[in-house]
């Protein structure tokens, strides 16, 4: 790998690891005071956990992203791939703010049922240009879906 591509790879991951600090301050804002006091499912993972699941597939993001951005020079679909991956990337960061920012489970699940439509949309877009890059994105999209079903069940508990 040239120095170049090293450096564009680190920026991707780079990217997409901010998209976690990000959301991260509107949980950090929640977390220790509203979020204590719902019922919790009793899947509910250990906050721990969570953050490494996290650090974890924006990583795989990042990875993902670097590979489709490799392929954009002169290559229309890859560009319009990457519109869908910055979507996804944004509307991952809102549903912190939805679920904790303004501590509603409804909004949360709103947002999530988005996030997974695009984070869909994104594999599939990713598939024909570059299969290792719409593969890196399955824990992501396995993970939201686990993440919808607890947002759901906080929800469904939490009237």
């Amino acid at each position: 790998m040239e120095r170049n591509e090293l450096f564009h790879l680190v920026l991707c991951i780079v990217i997409c690891q901010m998209a976690g600090i990000i959301g991260s301050i509107f949980t950090a804002s929640s977390v220790a005071s509203w979020y204590l006091t719902l019922v919790k499912p009793s899947f509910t993972p250990p906050g721990s956990y969570i953050g490494l699941i996290w650090i974890v597939l924006f990583t795989l993001m990042g990875i993902s992203l670097f590979l489709i951005w490799r392929e954009t020079s002169g290559n229309p679909a890859a560009r319009i791939a990457l519109y869908f991956f910055a979507a996804q990337l944004i509307v991952n960061v809102l549903w912190n703010v939805a679920f904790f920012g303004l501590q509603s489970p409804i909004s949360g699940l709103a947002v999530i049922a988005v996030l997974w439509i695009l984070i869909l949309i994104t594999i599939i877009k990713f598939w024909p240009i570059n299969k290792t890059a719409a593969l890196l994105l399955i824990p992501y999209i396995a993970w939201v879906s686990v993440a919808a079903y607890l947002n759901y069940s906080f929800w469904i508990l939490n009237p």
